[in-house]
């Protein structure tokens, strides 16, 4: 017996149920996006190593799906190093190539490549899959979508309010209820300053990323294995703790980092932030949250993070200000800034709250049974009629039973079913029933485009 096929974990089939839903978040997130003048742009899924290594911080690096060599990879390699089982370097000898880890770094990269045929402000989106070698959870896939819009060539920090923007109305027409967090790099690097490990900074940013998922104490613990005195640790409770609204809290730190003209500068730029959309009606709630801290390594100013209310779900959008990341690449003083929307953990959210629209399902507006050959030659042009007017419509391709049809188009959720007998076609008129009401109507050939819309 055939071994049932599977595919491997950590990814997913999307059958077309699953698929319309899902397009209803791509074309969502897509007319936003445009409404606010970026433009589309796509990248290859693989990348050479040498492009994404190193950009995602320790953790990221081991989180890189790595592509084998083409050909006899391995010809090259000695005994030697056969033995060693050393599989990190084995790894780096037969292996040039890897799946995008997410959509900034190649970003990044295409910037740099064609930095002479871009208009800068460069104002991107980009609506791809990436790919991560994690271990698969709730919410955690191997293989995901992300829907990213960055602009780059610009320091100002209305960029950063337009993303805000763009989220606020993505989440109100997907009505979706949000949270959206904000913090800033050089806070944080103001924080490790001021208790006396700027050297640290890495590590306290990921420990205290882990916040919301693992509690303080844990936090804690992880920061002693980091290296961190007790009287370090002793001084970073209080700031993490900061309470009241985020005008106080951007006081308090002025305090605290007094003698931190980094963490001076961070909070400078989150008060410009919040001075902006004070004068906005935004629904979204925003919140200073300086447990924040994004473990990408590339951040250097704001960064966001967006959780949905209401659901178990951990962010389902994140970004913020990179000024370094196509330097890397050898494109100095060009500052970025960018968001990415993650669909699938969006899709899991509004399917748990039932968000959807009634019609999310619904592709066929209209479906034609087939009575017979005569009957077909009568529909074919009205079924062409109706596409050209924008209206969705297919005909069943046999004369099969009345029953089989009509079970065929409830399966698919199609709202209308037309009956044309040979009476409905000497009358010029298609006897329409309506599969929600079940209410049958005639009408005329010349209105039935008129009548579905």
């Amino acid at each position: 017996m055939a071994q049932t096929p599977s595919i491997p974990k950590g990814t997913r089939d999307y059958s077309p149920e699953i698929m319309v839903k899902r397009n209803y978040i791509f074309d969502t997130i897509k007319s936003v996006f445009k409404l606010y003048g970026y433009m589309p742009l796509e990248t290859p899924a693989m990348e050479n190593l040498s492009t994404l290594m190193g950009k995602y911080g320790e953790e990221g690096d081991k989180l890189l799906f790595k592509i084998l060599n083409s050909g006899d990879f391995l010809s090259h390699i000695s005994d030697s190093e056969l033995s060693e089982k050393n599989s990190l370097k084995l790894t780096n000898n037969i292996s040039e190539k890897g799946l995008r880890y997410d959509l900034t770094v190649p970003f990044a990269r295409f910037v740099v490549q064609h930095q002479s045929e871009i208009t800068f402000p460069f104002k991107r989106y980009q609506i791809q899959p990436v790919w991560r070698a994690d271990r698969p959870q709730k919410g955690r896939y191997r293989e995901f979508y992300q829907c990213d819009v960055d602009v780059v060539g610009s320091d100002s920090l209305l960029n950063e309010v337009e993303l805000i923007q763009i989220v606020d109305e993505v989440y109100r027409r997907l009505k979706l209820r949000v949270r959206l967090l904000i913090n800033n790099r050089k806070v944080l690097a103001g924080i490790a300053e001021t208790i006396g490990y700027p050297d640290k900074l890495t590590d306290i940013t990921v420990a205290i990323d882990k916040m919301d998922k693992i509690g303080l104490e844990n936090v804690n613990a992880e920061l002693r294995e980091k290296g961190l005195t007790e009287e370090a640790i002793s001084k970073l409770q209080p700031i993490l703790n900061l309470g009241g609204s985020n005008e106080e809290k951007l006081q308090q730190l002025r305090t605290v980092l007094q003698e931190s003209p980094t963490g001076l500068k961070g909070i400078e730029e989150l008060t410009r932030v919040f001075s902006y959309l004070n004068q906005m009606s935004l629904q979204t709630e925003i919140k200073l949250d300086l447990t924040l801290a994004r473990g990408l390594s590339y951040y250097t100013g704001a960064i966001f993070e967006v959780k949905a209310l209401n659901a178990e779900m951990g962010s389902i959008t994140g970004g913020g200000r990179y000024d370094d990341l196509t330097g890397i690449f050898g494109l100095k003083n060009v500052s970025g800034v960018g968001i990415s929307f993650g669909a699938d953990r969006i899709f899991d959210v509004m399917t748990q709250l039932n968000l959807f629209p009634e019609d999310a399902n619904t592709t066929t507006r209209i479906l034609f049974v087939n009575f017979g050959e005569k009957e077909e030659q009568f529909c074919l042009p009205l079924l062409h009629q109706l596409r050209n007017e924008g209206i969705n419509a297919e005909i069943y391709p046999e004369a099969a039973k009345m029953k089989k049809q009509m079970t065929y188009a409830d399966r698919k959720k199609i709202p209308f079913v037309a009956l044309v007998g040979e009476n409905e076609i000497k009358e010029g008129i298609v006897s329409l029933k309506n599969m929600t009401t079940g209410e049958q109507t005639n009408i005329k050939t010349t209105e039935l485009a008129t009548h579905l819309k």
